[in-house]
């Protein structure tokens, strides 16, 4: 494995380092296509994007990971909503640069004609799943609409009033789409993250642990903490 791993000591100190390696592909000036994820971890990052009043983001285009299919994009869980509350509406970013995989008919065939992912933002699921990837995804999958794992839906009805509410299904970025990222830096806080990271990182590569792919990959950083 090529990955490097690097524990630091809070939250507050993932969250800069994240958005530090985001800014040093904006601050270049050419143009950036970045892969974005939602979820608790993430959104310390955004705040310090948004947060300096100094970035430019002239230059940037965004592909989600992925989006709930069956409620609406009003709805505060929509990813599209989170989006637009931690990050998009707070930044002079041009509102047509951004993209989610439900409003384009060829997700994939968009990134690589533009240049393909410069830096993609990953969390890690506790079942090992990446953006929607669940557990016997196929290593060589591209955007999908997919049924969520019952641990994934579990995991997620914390942000709803009831396990009922959370979405059964979602579209999401393939790994194949994911690995062809230039640069990968996935992020994840909490014990439990740290097992399927150990996991994934240093067991067997097998479609039954999606993030177990990420091995394979030449230029992934992971960022974690307790």
């Amino acid at each position: 494995m090529k990955a490097l791993f690097r524990k630091v000591d809070s939250y507050e100190r993932l969250s800069q380092l994240a958005a530090l390696e985001i800014k040093k592909k904006i601050q270049k000036g050419n143009q950036v296509n970045l892969g974005l994820p939602t979820g608790d971890t993430p959104i310390g990052m955004y705040k310090e994007l948004v947060n300096d009043s100094q970035l430019d983001w002239w230059n940037v285009s965004t592909f989600n990971l992925d989006e709930y299919i069956e409620i609406s994009i009003d709805h505060p869980e929509s990813y599209q909503n989170f989006m637009n509350r931690n990050l998009f509406d707070h930044i002079d970013i041009d509102k047509f640069n951004i993209w989610f995989p439900h409003l384009v008919n060829d997700y994939d065939g968009m990134i690589d004609g533009l240049g393909g992912l410069d830096l993609t933002i990953l969390g890690i699921g506790s079942n090992g799943h990446i953006a929607f990837n669940e557990p016997n995804s196929p290593f060589d999958s591209k955007t999908r609409i997919v049924d969520l794992d019952e641990q994934t839906i579990e995991d997620n009805a914390r942000f709803f009033n009831s396990i009922d509410e959370v979405p059964t299904k979602a579209i999401t970025m393939g790994l194949d789409t994911i690995m062809k990222s230039k640069e990968i830096l996935l992020i994840a806080q909490g014990k439990k993250k740290l097992d399927i990271i150990q996991t994934a990182m240093f067991g067997d590569i097998t479609e039954e642990i999606p993030a177990s792919i990420l091995q394979n990959h030449e230029n992934l950083t992971i960022l974690y903490c307790e």
